[in-house]
């Protein structure tokens, strides 16, 4: 399936989950093994110095772990807050319709290694940025971060590159 096919599964739920949120809901793509193949397969041309892949919850795991699969790498969940059974770092962040907080197991990353950040919107930023922190507190070093869709509207890759100038953003879609 051509990526451009792929792509065209997303659709936008209006109001969702909150009155003027565009909700980008990548289920049918995720249904699709030939478009979800599309995906992976694209994704996984953005980056090749990583070795191994983190990813946010919840779409970040579907796309995060399929791509560390892809890639012969080890997978790394960024979870929401109280979810980890071990010892972990946290960090709240903003959303474009309210507050959350993520965390990360301390022992994520056994030594310092290169990491592929895999999320599947970047919108405010706020998810991705309080991610690359947890990252950096876990020892380890973000390569690039890589995404299905940007919302440039929202301005989430203005405020990253303001605090991580050196690490590139990839995007598959941009709206």
């Amino acid at each position: 399936m051509e990526i451009s096919e792929a792509l065209s599964l997303i659709r936008a739920i209006p109001d969702f989950p909150s009155p003027g949120i565009l909700f980008q809901d990548i289920t049918p793509l995720l249904a699709n093994p030939d478009a979800m193949r599309s995906v992976i397969s694209a994704l996984a041309k953005f980056d090749s110095s990583a070795d191994i892949v983190a990813g946010v919850e919840a779409r970040g795991f579907i796309l995060g772990s399929a791509l560390a699969l892809h890639r012969s790498s080890g997978f790394v969940p960024i979870r929401k807050k109280g979810k980890l059974p071990a010892e972990v770092f946290s960090q709240s962040y903003g959303l474009e319709y309210g507050h959350d907080v993520i965390e990360i197991h301390r022992d994520a990353f056994s030594s310092a290694r290169n990491v592929l950040l895999v999320d599947d919107v970047l919108a405010t930023g706020g998810t991705l940025e309080a991610s690359l922190r947890l990252i950096e507190e876990a020892g380890a070093v973000v390569s690039s971060i890589v995404v299905l869709l940007e919302i440039t509207s929202l301005g989430g890759r203005t405020k990253i590159v303001k605090s991580y100038p050196n690490i590139a953003i990839h995007a598959l879609v941009v709206a």
